[in-house]
């Protein structure tokens, strides 16, 4: 080339190609990235299943923008797994919690309802197609088997007057699968454990769970935790529950985009929603209002409750729980006479589920109260105001703790 020829002030050819193979490249990436991305948003959302709110009248709103979901457990899911938990007594076959989100997300609470709870349960059409059941004083976990979720939605806003705005119906076969995708929840056993009813067994101590086990810990109950029974296990399903919440909005689940799909797959196989919930940007919709709450502000509860008179295997709402339902209501926060032995995720016995020594039975038994269920599912008698129930002191909530079988 001659001195006087001009010289060539962009790129080369060669350089040219080059950039445009790498661009043809990135673009090709991106679009196997979106490819994968929406197959697996597809395919998260298609495991979702769905049922149907009952038709008729519904309690009214007294205030707008609380969000009150009903989460339910339930050990098969027809057309996914077949088949139960396994042993004789099914435990997560009858978990109801009753999660409420404040109306300016600034603070959420869940309440377990006792499967054992003798209520005044409304009349509700049977899940086999077989005409309506006329309803009546029926353990509390009978709204379910007969009627499915829909029965068990009905049954609790006609108990408490609460609008539930979502349910949620989650299958704890996939449960096991869930607690394998976040790498398993530690645990503390304070006594070894050998239920031959429900063909359990778990050593003694603290230690990592997964799979079959995590389930075996979630749902003994009848050789730990005696002779609170079902109680002392919701206190450990609570505990164990806000470990898992703990670890999966931590950034080793979160960041971790393998980790983080292998759960929302798990999670999403698991559930069956009411329509309006059945797909990922609600869902997502509620994972990010309890993010933008806090771990700190999320507690979970149980419903304030006593032996049932007439049979002492079987428990009743105590007058107190009228309280509470008025509470949830009108989207209050808790008042202290039902958060002192409330477990939550951000503390640090979320983090060693069944750590907490104030992790205890809400309401222990009185013998010396005589309640009768009544059409309010709580005892009969008038609504005791908050000031009557007494605190606990530390000696007592410890002794209720290990009586429901947590370590303290």
């Amino acid at each position: 080339m001659s001195e006087g020829a001009p010289r060539h002030r962009g790129r080369t050819p060669r350089s040219r190609r080059l950039l445009k193979r790498i661009g043809i490249g990135v673009a090709v990436l991106l679009m196997v990235v979106s490819t994968i991305a929406v197959v697996a948003y597809k395919r998260l959302e298609g495991n979702i299943g769905t049922a149907q709110f009952l038709a008729g009248p519904r309690p009214t709103e007294e205030v707008k923008g609380p969000i009150n979901v009903l989460v339910m457990g339930s050990d098969t899911r027809e057309g996914a797994n077949g088949k139960g938990i396994g042993g004789d007594t099914p435990g997560l076959s009858d978990t109801t919690i009753l999660l409420h989100l404040s109306a300016n997300r600034q603070f959420a609470y869940g309440v377990s309802l006792p499967r054992d709870a003798m209520v005044q349960r409304p009349a509700c059409p049977r899940k086999n197609g077989n005409g309506v059941d006329p309803g009546g004083i029926t353990q509390f976990n009978a709204a379910y088997a007969i009627g499915g979720p829909a029965c068990t939605v009905k049954t609790v806003e006609a108990l408490t007057g609460i609008r539930i705005n979502h349910f949620v119906v989650v299958d704890f076969v996939g449960f096991k699968s869930m607690v394998n995708a976040i790498n398993g929840v530690t645990v503390c056993v304070p006594q070894e454990v050998n239920d031959t009813v429900g063909h359990i067994r778990l050593p003694a101590g603290t230690y990592k769970v997964n799979g079959q086990q995590a389930l075996d810990y979630v749902r003994v109950r009848h050789d730990l935790g005696a002779p609170t029974g079902d109680i002392g296990r919701m206190k450990r399903q609570q505990s164990f529950i806000s470990a898992m919440i703990k670890k999966v909005v931590s950034a080793g689940t979160l960041a971790n985009p393998v980790r983080l799909l292998k759960f929302l797959d798990a999670a999403t196989n698991s559930l069956t929603t009411d329509p309006g919930f059945a797909n990922l940007k609600q869902l997502a919709s509620l994972g990010s209002s309890l993010k933008n709450i806090g771990l700190d502000n999320v507690k979970f509860i149980t419903v304030p409750w006593e032996p049932w008179s007439q049979d002492i295997n079987r428990v009743a709402w105590k007058p107190e729980a009228a309280q509470l339902w008025k509470l949830i209501r009108r989207d209050k926060p808790l008042t202290p006479e039902f958060t002192s032995d409330a477990v939550t995720p951000g503390s640090d016995s979320a983090a060693t589920a069944g750590v907490s020594p104030t992790s205890t039975p809400t309401g222990s038994a009185s013998p010396s109260k005589t309640p009768t269920a009544s059409s309010s599912g709580a005892t009969s008698g008038a609504s005791s105001s908050p000031s009557s129930t007494p605190t606990k002191s530390e000696e007592q909530k410890k002794a209720d703790a290990q009586a429901a079988g947590l370590c303290t």
